[in-house]
């Protein structure tokens, strides 16, 4: 658990201090008296003061104090504060909220640690951070089956039309017809993506009846199978899904991975689900390819920009695109 770690990681930081201190640090003895007062003074600083400025579950506050570290709770702090006091703190815990830049870590000039609560660490400067010496960590397979749950709810959305009948039987309609949607058995599923995530959505995919293949750069094509998905090329993912699942991190590679060009090349009437980065998906090429009805429709839990801007007005609402607000 992220709290473990930080917490173990913390300590032994200012356990090598206290060796340094007892070693005289000029090569001279320290008397009793001086080692006992500059024991008790490290002593008493051991445990870490830790800010979290994303909402954490609680037992992750329980777990710190149960190790003796003082965790501050603060979701949802501004930058302009977070420069301001993250110089009292050993360690920051984040989730996808909070954008460590360069900035805020130099300003953290206690920091020892940045910890993410979840898989990515796209939000973190991990090169700012390593010049540093700020050891950078994530909790992968943390979220496994919370994301991949939230996933595999888009896709049922998005093949069902749930939040689309739905509003409309709330306005007072009864559109049966116009909101049957599709099966998922039978269908092909494409996972971009073959990690811990997309394995599970493609596992309970293939329980609906669905056949699943994957593209991962780095998954050997027998370890793709050993998973139950027949690994193809990216083109031929485009060709054959009539659903995409998108389970990559935002990295130069893959931003605007699905873009106007690789749109065009996807099956008529795909579905597309992206419930790991906004960046990956250029929205607005998705926008055009919905108008058009080349793509059937989009299920997003996330967006490029977080909380959302104007400029993404028109994607948020186009009656076939679902978007949450990054449940996951």
């Amino acid at each position: 658990p992220l709290p473990q770690i930080l917490g173990k990681l913390i300590t032994n930081c200012k356990k090598m201090l206290m060796k340094q201190i007892f070693r005289g640090g000029n090569g001279k003895n320290l008397s009793n008296l001086r080692l006992d007062r500059r024991y008790r003074a490290c002593n008493h600083n051991m445990l870490a003061k830790i800010l979290a400025s994303d909402s954490i579950e609680k037992v992750c506050g329980r777990m710190f104090a149960e190790r003796g570290h003082e965790l501050v709770e603060k979701p949802g702090i501004k930058k302009d504060e977070l420069l301001k006091i993250i110089g009292e703190y050993d360690g920051l815990v984040v989730r996808s909220g909070t954008k460590v830049t360069k900035e805020i870590i130099d300003a953290g000039k206690n920091l020892k640690i940045i910890g993410r609560a979840g898989t990515g660490v796209d939000n973190i400067d991990v090169r700012a951070a390593t010049n540093k010496g700020i050891l950078v960590v994530n909790t992968p397979g943390g979220n496994t089956i919370s994301t991949g749950e939230l996933a595999m709810a888009h896709i049922l959305a998005l093949a069902r039309n749930i939040p689309q009948a739905t509003a409309s039987l709330k306005a007072g309609r009864w559109d049966r017809a116009l909101y049957t949607g599709s099966e998922l058995a039978g269908k092909t599923l494409g996972v971009i993506g073959v990690g811990r995530i997309g394995r599970e959505v493609a596992k309970w995919c293939r329980g609906f009846g669905m056949t699943t293949i994957g593209f991962d750069p780095v998954l050997s094509e027998q370890s793709a199978r050993n998973f139950g998905i027949e690994p193809v090329s990216l083109d031929e993912l485009f060709e054959k899904a009539d659903f995409i699942t998108i389970h990559t991190p935002l990295t130069k590679d893959t931003q605007y991975l699905m873009n106007k060009e690789t749109l065009e090349k996807c099956k008529k009437g795909v579905r597309i689900v992206n419930c790991a980065r906004g960046g990956i998906v250029d929205e607005a090429a998705l926008l055009e390819a919905v108008k058009s009805g080349h793509v059937a429709g989009a299920s997003l839990d996330v967006l490029e920009e977080e909380p959302p801007v104007e400029a993404s007005l028109e994607l948020r609402l186009h009656p076939h695109i679902i978007i949450s607000p990054h449940l996951g």
